[in-house]
Order: C-alpha cells, then sequence, then structure tokens
C-alpha cells in the first residue's frame, strides 16, 4: 500500500510570475480590452503562469477561454475535481460579457453554477465556450459549455451572473499605443509545464481503506497528499463523519487580471472541501464524483498570503446522491463565499471510476 510523503516542489512557495494590465485600459471599451491580448499588449496574470489558462477568442458577447487538463490539478483519485474546471469556466463567462461593456466599466462575478457531464481527466485541453445572455446596466447573466478538446465531448455546462459596477468617473485616458508585453525569461517552464508529482493514490489503498481513513491518513501525514496540494496548497486540516476543513493560501499564483483571486480559485477550494465531506462517508471500494455546484461570491479575497478557509458538511446522504454544503472563510473570519453542490456514489465501479456519464438518476455507460 502506498504510503509517506513526498519531497515534490510547492509551487505556491515560489516567487510568482505575471503581470496585470495597465489601468489605462480601463478607458477601452470591454471589446477592444479583451482584443489586447491577442496583440501581446497585456501580461499574462499569475493564474495564466500556474495553470495554462488563459481566453482566446472573442466577439460580440462570444469569449473562448482554455486550459491545460493539467496533472499537477489532480485530485488523490487522479480526476480533476470538477471545481478545478471553474477556473477556465469563469473566465469565459466573464469575458463574453465583457465584450459588450463600454469603457470604464468593471465588473465582477457575484455567482457561479456548474453541472458536470463526466468527469474530467488529466491530458489534453479544455475549452470553456462562452456566451453573453444578457448585459444590462448593472447586471450580466453567461453561460459558458466545457468541452474536452481532443474528443470534443461536452463534459459540463454552467452559467453565471455579474455585477456590473458603476463606471468609473473620469474615465481613464485610453493608451494611444498598445506596446508588445514581451514575456519575462525564468530559469525553469511555469509551474503546468513541470513535470507532475506522483502521488494520485494507487487502485489497491481505495479498495482497502475506506474515504474516512484514506483522509486521516492523509492529514498525519501517513499518506501522500493529491498534486493539486503542491500547485496549490489546498489540503485538508481535519475531518469528521461528513465534514471536513480545508485551508488554502490566498497566494498571488491564483490571482486574476484585476489584482484579486479568481472566482473560479474560490469555487475550487468550496468543491475540494465538498467532495472531501463526501469521502468520509464512502466505503472502500466506493467511487463517488461530482454533479453540480452552486457558488455565492460575498467579498472580494485579495492575494494576502494568508489562509482561507472552507468548511463543509453532508446535508443529506442517500445511497446515490449527497447533497453538501461548504462556507469560505478569510483570515479575519469574514465569509466569502457560500456553496452548495451534489455528488454521486458510482457503487460498482471503483477507483479510479470508468468513463461514465453522470445523471440524477444513476450512472450510465458512456455509449
Amino acid at each position: 500500500m502506498e504510503t509517506g510523503q513526498t519531497t515534490a516542489e510547492e509551487v505556491w512557495r515560489e516567487p510568482v510570475r505575471g503581470g496585470y494590465p495597465d489601468p489605462a485600459m480601463l478607458g477601452l471599451s470591454g471589446l477592444e480590452r479583451l482584443r489586447s491580448w491577442q496583440l501581446n499588449a497585456v501580461p499574462p496574470p499569475p493564474l495564466h503562469h500556474l495553470t495554462g489558462a488563459m481566453p482566446k477568442r472573442f466577439g460580440d458577447g462570444t469569449a473562448e477561454a482554455e486550459m491545460p487538463a493539467s496533472g499537477w490539478l489532480a485530485n488523490s483519485a487522479g480526476l480533476l475535481g470538477g471545481g478545478t474546471l471553474a477556473m477556465v469556466a469563469d473566465i469565459a463567462f466573464g469575458c463574453s460579457v465583457e465584450t459588450q461593456l463600454p469603457p470604464a466599466t468593471p465588473y465582477t462575478t457575484a455567482e457561479l453554477s456548474l453541472t458536470f457531464l463526466r468527469p474530467a481527466r488529466p491530458g489534453g485541453r479544455l475549452t470553456a465556450a462562452g456566451q453573453a445572455i444578457h448585459t444590462g446596466r448593472s447586471v450580466g447573466l453567461s453561460e459558458a459549455f466545457l468541452i474536452e478538446e481532443e474528443s470534443e465531448r461536452l463534459i459540463g455546462h454552467g452559467t453565471s451572473r455579474l455585477s456590473i459596477l458603476p463606471a468609473i468617473d473620469p474615465a481613464p485616458e485610453p493608451p494611444r499605443n498598445w506596446p508588445e508585453a514581451a514575456p519575462p525569461e525564468h530559469d525553469t517552464p511555469d509551474p503546468y509545464l513541470r513535470t507532475v508529482p506522483e502521488t494520485v493514490l494507487g487502485k489497491e489503498v481505495w479498495e482497502q481503506l475506506a474515504g474516512a481513513e484514506i483522509l486521516a491518513r492523509q492529514i498525519r501525514g501517513e499518506l501522500p497528499p493529491p498534486p493539486i496540494h503542491f500547485l496549490t496548497g489546498i489540503a485538508p486540516t481535519e475531518a469528521g463523519e461528513g465534514t471536513v476543513t480545508v485551508v488554502m493560501p490566498a497566494s498571488e499564483w491564483l490571482a486574476s487580471p484585476t489584482r484579486l483571486l479568481q472566482g473560479g480559485t474560490l469555487v475550487m477550494l468550496a468543491d475540494t472541501a465538498m467532495l472531501l465531506a463526501v469521502m468520509t462517508i464512502s466505503p472502500a471500494g466506493t467511487a463517488y464524483v461530482g454533479l453540480d455546484l452552486k457558488v455565492n461570491f460575498l467579498r472580494p479575497a485579495p492575494p494576502d498570503g494568508r489562509d482561507l478557509t472552507a468548511r463543509a458538511e453532508v446535508v443529506h446522504a442517500g445511497r446515490t446522491i449527497a447533497i453538501t454544503s461548504a462556507r469560505i472563510e478569510n483570515a479575519d473570519g469574514k465569509v466569502v463565499a457560500l456553496a452548495t453542490g451534489s455528488s454521486m456514489f458510482l457503487r460498482g465501479h471503483g477507483w479510479p471510476p470508468t468513463d461514465v456519464e453522470l445523471a440524477s438518476g444513476g450512472p450510465s455507460p458512456r455509449a
């Protein structure tokens, strides 16, 4: 049985890479700002250097984003938790509405919901195709389709509500020229391009131990943490029956062009906590995956390096479906986000779960 810690690098402790747009860029319309990315006039933010997530194509009310399905994002079962997909989805949600905003008009994500059709695995590339549904004076609504690029399979769908903030007055004077932002040189590749720590737990661990025991051994350091821990610092600290506490440093590596933690990274934290709460009631040999989640954002999270804490619990558990909730607080004890979600036990599928299509009535083999 696989035991012991690992000496893999902890990326979130490294000096951060990336930059932020010139504030004068707010003097441009939303579509003009986004097209400046394609002209290399804006340095990629830290989150891009960490994960490879990046906006790619824009139209009037449309936006696409891409992110490698890196093994760095894998959980202990070797899957990408649904919350990690929120990082690429959040780009598509926001940018599709931003394409329709006038100059000097900031916005922020207020709510995000995702539904998952099948588990996501490392390898290849994920695409989020976003579409603005409504762009008003104070509210923007958008949806996004999450696609596994190589197979062109739909793996998830989501919607988002954005708060469109009052226009900046006076509006910044837009730059006259768009100088090319030359990427800085580094001695090592960006984190998502490096060799992934081999800390995914083997099948024999999942078949022999109940989820609560696996999690307890990980907290005690007797089993290794998943690869995503070494990328982000996310880690469980306490667990009981149906409950778990997870911390994540508010690292600048997780920052978006707004200089705040990207909303999708908060979704990742909430989803991780909710899935681990389900893990505490999961029998040996029984796989489980997330079906859906919803997160309401209450306040921004600055990259101050202090821990964000997610506390999750199983609200209801049946034979097939478990309903969970989570609460994220900052280091000052203030609530940053509230989340709910549902997960499915894949009884009879074992670990890792085979390629199944998820449905509320139970899993079915992919045709």
